[in-house]
């Protein structure tokens, strides 16, 4: 389990709270975002309509399914399958840093929505830097002698006793 990094917690719930308008309830990470209402919330704010039903209140078993809600609304929005947490990571506490890595990948992923207009989350995305060369200079390196051939500079092993011997002292 990786270790919690509160700054990162609050960076990211500061996020969630920006985009939906609201301020940033009192309490612990992981206690404001285990019954899944929020993240819900927060995909219907990135993408209009991608959860259908949220409950509001229920049994843990009802609350679980917002999370797994969430989890496929994400899922589709474009965040990687190894970058979801598990619903029982947030729900029962196993693993929290996971759950907030994870939020943080969705904050970068909406830098990949150009419909998304609301607060970014962490660093800017690389962007493709396709380069082209011409055959010319893919060629001129052909001439050179690679270290990687073995070319050692007249390094070698004399002196270096022979392998796998006892050393006699």
């Amino acid at each position: 389990m990786a270790p919690r990094n509160k700054e990162l917690e609050t960076e990211v719930l500061t996020w969630i709270f920006q985009c939906l308008g609201e301020p940033v309830p009192k309490g612990e990470f992981e206690d404001i975002l285990k019954d899944g209402i929020v993240l819900c919330n927060l995909m219907n704010k990135l993408t209009p309509g991608s959860v259908k039903k949220i409950q509001s209140k229920g049994t843990n078993f009802q609350l679980m399914e917002n999370i797994q809600r969430f989890q496929a609304a994400a899922k589709k929005y474009g965040l990687p399958e190894e970058e979801i947490f598990q619903t029982a990571d947030l729900f029962e506490k196993r693993n929290v840093a996971q759950v907030c890595l994870s939020l943080f990948a969705l904050g970068r992923c909406t830098q990949k929505h150009p419909e998304w207009t609301g607060p970014q989350l962490g660093p800017k995305m690389a962007e493709k830097n396709e380069r082209t060369f011409t055959e010319e200079q893919l060629r001129a390196h052909e001439g050179e002698l690679n270290l990687q051939m073995g070319y050692n500079k007249g390094a070698s092993q004399a002196g270096a006793g022979s392998f796998g011997n006892t050393r006699h002292m």
